[in-house]
């Protein structure tokens, strides 16, 4: 049996934005996009409606150009820099690249390269740099060639000049970190409008500005396994949320989930976890790090992704292991409420 999942649903559930828009208090605007290859939502409170539509397309705008700028197969800068890579020059990028490479080898450094965007090659041999998913398994000695090679995010060398990989394996991928940039930028814009309550979702990745009218924003973690929550918890100022989870983009072959989540070790798919959450105090990466801490942790599993989580500085997650076991961190257990299914 095969059974593929290009985009599954990976939404943290907004739940009572909805249900409060009506009250009669002040107005809740709402957009909607596609974009990164998910539903993306912005919700902003309390703002007059032209106000909020321009904060709204000027996310949705950054959002775009984003998207193209770190895209990992269509045409972009990072296809560019990837095929100079591939032949051993030296290419020129821009400040904005340069300062994704020099931010994801300092996070790639702090989970043990577990959380590695050099294995762009990698992700693509495994079939998921693309818009359709097929159940095939690669050939293993590919996958052998290519964990030897070990490309890494320090094989990456900048100058002046442009970057350099003395590694001709290395292969970017930003799929893992694009998401929570653009949180963190979505902030920035928002702000600069005027906008002092939002929240903003890209696909399940959140991060809530100011709150609500009188209370904060609510939110719902989705169960993997099953339609609906599995917990509920109330996003403050500055919080972003990030899931990972072998139900986003994956594909089943021979009773067994393939998922787009690789570990770098043994270049195959992460198989010991359903889902890992993380939520990110505030700060000025605070999307950065929810999108980004979740993958290290999740391919750890139950034996080290609360400890791998406390050298990153996350201390609230909840992890959900391949039997469907949970557990929550007693930081993340203060604030959270479990979801009866």
């Amino acid at each position: 049996m095969q059974k593929f999942c290009a985009s599954a649903p990976r939404f943290l559930l907004v739940f009572f934005v909805l249900a409060l828009a009506g009250c009669g208090e002040q107005p809740l605007f709402q957009q909607q996009a596609f974009v990164f290859g998910t539903r993306v939502e912005i919700s902003i409170y309390g703002a007059e409606e032209i106000k909020a539509r321009a904060a709204s397309a000027a996310v949705l705008q950054e959002f775009d150009r984003l998207h193209h700028a770190f895209h990992a197969w269509k045409p972009s800068p990072v296809t560019e820099l990837n095929a100079a890579f591939a032949r051993g020059e030296r290419h020129p990028i821009s400040p904005e690249l340069a300062t994704a490479i020099r931010t994801a080898t300092r996070y790639a450094e702090a989970s043990d390269n577990l959380f590695n965007p050099a294995i762009g090659q990698l992700i693509a041999l495994w079939g998921f740099q693309s818009d359709d998913i097929k159940a095939t398994l690669p050939a293993p000695e590919r996958v052998a060639a290519l964990v030897q090679a070990n490309p890494r995010m320090r094989d990456i060398t900048l100058s002046p000049e442009g970057a350099f990989s003395r590694n001709r394996a290395v292969q970017l991928d930003f799929g893992g970190y694009a998401k929570g940039l653009a949180l963190d930028r979505a902030v920035q814009i928002l702000r600069a409008h005027g906008i002092r309550n939002a929240l903003v979702n890209i696909g399940g990745n959140l991060i809530a500005l100011g709150q609500h009218g009188a209370r904060p924003w609510h939110v719902g973690v989705q169960h993997p396994r099953r339609p609906g929550a599995i917990l509920e918890l109330d996003l403050l100022d500055g919080e972003a949320i990030g899931t990972s989870g072998d139900y986003q983009r994956f594909f089943e072959l021979g009773g067994t989930r393939y998922c787009h989540i690789i570990d770098p070790r043994s270049g195959y798919p992460a198989q010991h976890a359903q889902s890992l959450t993380v939520l990110a105090a505030p700060g000025v990466e605070a999307g950065l790090q929810s999108d980004i801490a979740s993958k290290p942790a999740f391919i750890l599993g139950a034996r080290g992704w609360e400890a791998q989580l406390k050298r990153i500085g996350v201390e609230a997650a909840m992890f959900v292991d391949e039997s469907g076991k949970m557990a929550m961190t007693k930081t993340l257990a203060k604030r959270a409420r479990w979801v009866r299914q």
